[in-house]
């Protein structure tokens, strides 16, 4: 185990960048995440400036910048087919014809969910789910054209994630069998959803991916290995995985054909919130088959994996692949909470050809855990050749940039109280992500559930 740098007191962080509520140290190889990716133009070296309020009450955003609101919850959805979800979460953009982008966003929603996505034939995996997928079909001025039922009757789609032939993975948040919360079917899996036509792809859960409490993943475009992260709520927390399957990279449908389900070990390391310092490495990372994929009887984070035992860690959410390595993120941890240490939110990379994982982000110093900012959840690569990261945290909730050389700053602050004046309460922010120009920066606040699309200087 190696250190690379030394992590940046919250003071001189806040002092170099402007960016309030936040803190967060890294180490000199974070311009690998950037690397060999679209993004690493040699851009994203400072800020947008500061956060003009929104008068309207709804975002605000450097100078510059302006948002559409897309898509509300409650609206009628331009289908036809019932009204627009709650509980917007994760979501992607993907690459249509004459310049239109196709949308896939998920609802979160668990069994009491306000607005339930509407079950609509063929579409439907079981009726008795509230969660699922709807899908925007922008023009080129980011006009939504369509607006429709992607995947309906699932449970708790919370993240998920882009493949390289153009589908989006969503994930079930969610262990609950046939019987629990009135399902008539169990719950806990990956469905691949089409954005330009969902019938192409129905609702089939992946059953070989696992049944646990997923939240993201991120497919390997060299070969085809897709990890998967899970947000298990209780201790044991939960794992990091990843699926090799049948038949890799063979396009839309082919992960039905199954695979091989594993988890991560880190020898001698059982829980990842011990780690604390900045650039430390761990070599020869072992993959252990999971016993069980389905979890018939015993969730998978609780299963026996023979001698060593499984890596663990608390509030595994965001996933992402940039340039030759995955990136994780580990929200938070506490002792509080069953964990064996504290930390604020960290940012893992693996790198498959060397079998080595590597904490790169840390936020936030070892004083101020009430504080903003503590919360990283779901993260993209920007055009501007940094990060942007949604806060899942207390407070006023935001999306953070990060650039190449690890500034943080405030790109946009949600203004929806969905609280009281005497107790303010925001909505999280979720599913950031652009459109394959880099033009357009698309993100939900979760609730009330809202997708804008924010458009701007994103080159300067």
């Amino acid at each position: 185990m190696t250190t690379i740098g030394r992590s940046a007191t919250r003071r001189q962080m806040l002092a170099g960048t402007g960016a309030l509520g936040v803190g967060i140290a890294f180490s000199g190889a974070l311009s690998e995440l950037f690397a060999g990716t679209a993004a690493a133009q040699g851009l994203g070296h400072t800020g947008y400036g500061p956060l003009v309020p929104d008068p309207k009450g709804l975002l605000d955003l450097p100078e510059g910048f302006r948002y559409r609101v897309l898509s509300r919850e409650g609206d009628r959805l331009r289908s036809g087919e019932g009204k627009v979800p709650s509980n917007h979460d994760g979501m992607s953009a993907f690459a249509g014809r004459e310049g239109r982008v196709h949308l896939v966003r998920n609802h979160e929603n668990r069994a009491d969910g306000k607005v339930p996505v509407p079950t609509i034939e063929g579409l439907t995996y079981d009726p008795a789910g509230k969660g699922g997928c709807t899908a925007l079909t922008l023009d080129s001025r980011d006009n939504v054209l369509s607006e429709r039922v992607a995947i309906a009757g699932t449970a708790v789609n919370c993240a998920g994630g882009p493949t390289p032939w153009g589908t989006w993975l969503t994930c079930e948040e969610t262990e609950d069998k046939a019987g629990t919360n009135g399902y008539a079917k169990d719950h806990g899996f990956i469905f691949e959803v089409d954005p330009v036509d969902p019938r192409r792809t129905g609702a089939v859960p992946l059953t070989a991916m696992g049944r646990f409490q997923h939240e993201a993943i991120a497919v390997d475009p060299r070969r085809g290995v897709v990890y998967e992260t899970e947000d298990a709520f209780e201790k044991p927390f939960g794992l990091f995985y990843r699926f090799l399957p049948k038949k890799p990279l063979g396009g839309r449908g082919s992960l039905r054909a199954g695979g091989r389900l594993q988890a991560m070990r880190v020898p001698g390391v059982p829980d990842l919130s011990t780690i604390q310092e900045i650039g430390a490495e761990f070599d020869d990372i072992e993959w252990v088959d999971v016993p069980d994929p389905q979890a018939a009887q015993t969730p998978i984070r609780f299963q026996d994996f023979g001698r060593g035992g499984i890596t663990h860690a608390q509030k595994l959410e965001g996933c992402y692949w940039g340039g030759r390595s995955v990136y994780f993120v580990s929200s938070f941890a506490r002792r509080s909470d069953g964990s064996t240490a504290d930390h604020y939110g960290q940012i893992w990379r693996y790198d498959p050809e060397c079998r080595r994982l590597t904490l790169v982000i840390v936020f936030g110093p070892d004083t101020d855990i009430q504080m903003p900012g503590e919360s990283p959840d779901n993260i993209c690569l920007a055009p501007s050749g940094g990060l942007m990261v949604c806060e899942d945290g207390n407070g006023a909730q935001h999306v953070y940039g990060v650039t190449r050389r690890g500034e943080v700053y405030a790109m946009a602050r949600g203004r929806q109280n969905i609280g009281t004046p005497e107790e303010p309460e925001w909505g999280e922010f979720a599913g950031v992500t652009f459109s394959p120009d880099g033009d357009t920066m698309y993100v939900n606040c979760y609730t009330p559930g809202t997708t804008f699309a924010v458009t701007g200087p994103w080159r300067r």
